[in-house]
């Protein structure tokens, strides 16, 4: 991933998450991605340490080079935790991920599966990677100030604005 702030270097696990890791991989070579970009940052201030969060990233115009969306494959089924770096693929529902991605500024637990709890979704995100290179990067992009009007009500003061343009490569 090549951004104005430098470059990410992300290993993916196609072994261990053959669905997310397949998908993504698929989108990057078969430049399903019209128009790449981290559009949004979410920041979290623990007491006494680090700023952690995520940024978020992939399609941001309407394409019809969609893929239809996956299975999810939970981390209790890959092993892959939300740890700093950790690159991971949002969904609604389960089974509904397309493609869209984020990488982990610090370690994020609750986003990995948790114990049952009567309706509620406890099957966190998919983990299918982490970066291996350019975390300085990731954390750069992390602090690029959001827009605190863009974007849903839950979203606002997450959006970046303009978004941040990525060029995708598989190696």
């Amino acid at each position: 991933m090549t951004t104005d702030k430098g470059v990410i270097v992300v290993e993916v696990y196609p072994d261990r998450a053959p669905l997310t890791a397949g998908l993504f991989l698929r989108m990057v070579r078969e430049n399903r991605y019209i128009k790449p970009a981290f559009y949004r940052c979410v920041k979290l201030m623990p007491p006494g340490g680090a700023p952690i969060g995520m940024v978020q990233g992939g399609e941001t115009a309407p394409t019809d080079k969609a893929l239809p969306p996956i299975a999810h494959e939970s981390t209790n089924q890959t092993g892959l935790l939300h740890r700093n770096g950790a690159i991971s693929m949002p969904r609604f529902e389960r089974g509904t991920a397309r493609g869209e991605f984020f990488i982990c500024v610090g370690d994020l637990t609750s986003l990995d599966e948790q114990r049952p709890q009567e309706g509620v979704d406890t099957f966190g995100f998919a983990v299918f990677g982490k970066v291996v290179e350019g975390m300085d990067v990731v954390r750069a992009i992390h602090e690029i100030p959001p827009s605190l009007t863009v974007g849903q009500e839950s979203m606002r003061g997450e959006i970046l604005d303009p978004p941040l343009p990525i060029v995708l490569e598989a190696l």
